[in-house]
């Protein structure tokens, strides 16, 4: 059988295994590319933890140098980080160097346009246009810059949540206990200190900043004992975990247990909707319990394609007051417009302290949901016969075909769609009872398998 290739090149960057797919050579061509997508002009750039961070960077400055750009290093910090700066700067755009929650042998580019917001479709386009016909911008060596280090990019994202929410309030409650898991990542450092600021006793965990593994990079529930076991030990009121590039977020409840990335989105739409009422967007893979919420206080809820791009475009189509993706991203354009794990952990963190109540306590008030996630390699060009296959298996019952095949059924629904970041495909299922959502997702897996075996 054909090995699986290990490069992507999506509307979500391009992303690769260092030393086998990504290589200086592409990785340069994909800075020059961008830098005559975007003209003259400041591009910020940061990266994560990842021992191949240094490596990427100077591959990805001398692309940016080369075409007449003018690069605003940030070093280490979160992407969110990355898009603040952007617009606080008046950058041209910025260049995040970060394979996100993939595993450690790989990293990426994630391309910012000057508004702060990933690339567009249409912009994915054109960029690509432009690297695929090598033709790029070029000037002397008399015309290039020194690249400019830019500190306090993260003091300047605390102070961005700080202005627009404030410290917690102070009352009769306690001191807000809290455990942190940055994965050794971009939040490392941010995060404890935003947490600090916040007014909220704060215990670390894995917030070394070297980019060495100490879990999967995914907040998925496997990937959180550490976590938990810090809530349990230090009697924390919730914990919060990030991914390597500090976008997404899950929450570990006061038990110690995780509630699953999907219920960030939740509580922080929970406490936005309380004080400004307006339209939510979520993406078609995000848990219907969202639904629910946006019934609670009479605003409406709309649905996007996978992916941040896709959904910031619907939320400025539609004004929305908060939107983002249930993989654990928060977008709350207030504050920042990009997911973004700090703005998600002050939200939730307000919501505790204006409740007065626990996580376990809100989340109960919720309607109940059981969502099941797996993932099955699979090579890009066979997921269309993949998702022919699905659409004639459930043909009976509603579909959306907007980014891969997603089925509402009697129960629940299901989606199944290729990955924009690794060479696999996506297998989701929710449903009113655990077994349910078992059954589907089961049912599911059968019917993929067999198209990929045949």
């Amino acid at each position: 059988m054909r090995a699986i290739p290990t490069l992507k090149i999506s509307i979500s960057g391009v992303r690769g295994v260092v030393g086998e797919s990504l290589t200086p050579t592409l990785l340069t061509r994909f800075a020059q590319a961008f830098g005559t997508y975007v003209g003259p002009g400041a591009i910020v750039i940061g990266r994560d933890t990842r021992t191949s961070g240094e490596m990427v960077r100077q591959a990805v400055v001398a692309g940016l140098l080369s075409s007449g750009c003018r690069v605003v290093d940030l070093d280490i910090c979160p992407v969110p980080t990355v898009q603040l700066l952007v617009r606080q700067r008046g950058a041209r755009g910025g260049l995040a160097i970060t394979a996100s929650h993939n595993p450690a042998e790989w990293n990426a580019l994630k391309f910012v346009n000057s508004a702060g917001l990933f690339l567009t479709a249409a912009q994915a386009r054109q960029l690509l246009d432009i690297y695929h016909q090598g033709e790029y911008v070029k000037v002397l060596g008399s015309e290039m810059r020194s690249v400019e280090p830019s500190a306090g990019a993260i003091d300047l994202h605390v102070k961005a949540v700080l202005d627009a929410l404030g410290p917690l309030p102070a009352g009769a409650r306690r001191k807000l206990r809290v455990a942190v898991d940055s994965c050794n990542g971009a939040g490392s450092i941010v995060a404890p200190r935003l947490l600090a600021a916040l007014g909220a006793e704060v215990f670390t965990v894995n917030t070394t900043p070297d980019g060495l593994f100490p879990r999967g990079a995914e907040p998925v529930p496997e990937n959180l004992g550490a976590l938990c076991d810090a809530v349990r030990e230090y009697n924390a009121d919730v914990g919060f975990a990030q991914d390597m590039d500090a976008d997404r977020l899950a929450v570990v409840n006061e038990q110690g247990e995780p509630v699953g990335e999907e219920y960030t989105l939740v509580l922080a739409t929970r406490y936005v909707l309380a004080r400004e009422r307006g339209p939510v967007v979520a993406n078609l893979a995000t848990t219907h319990v969202l639904d629910a919420v946006a019934r609670e206080f009479d605003c409406p809820i709309y649905r996007s394609k996978i992916g941040e791009a896709n959904v910031t475009e619907e939320m400025q189509r539609h004004g929305a007051v908060i939107g983002g993706e249930g993989n654990g991203g928060v977008i709350y354009p207030r504050i920042n417009f990009a997911r973004d794990s700090l703005v998600g952990m002050a939200l939730v963190l307000h919501l505790l302290a204006a409740t007065t109540r626990t996580v376990s306590e809100i989340l109960g008030e919720l309607p109940r949901a059981f969502m099941l996630k797996e993932k099955l390699a699979c090579r890009s060009d066979r997921i269309g016969r993949v998702l022919k296959r699905v659409r004639g298996e459930y043909v009976r019952y509603p579909q959306d075909l907007r980014d891969g095949v997603k089925v509402t059924m009697p129960d629940g629904w299901l989606l199944v769609r290729g990955s924009n970041t690794e060479p696999i495909i996506r297998l989701v299922a929710e449903a009113e009872t655990e077994e349910g959502a078992r059954r589907m997702i089961e049912d599911l897996r059968a019917c993929v398998e067999e198209c990929l075996t045949t």
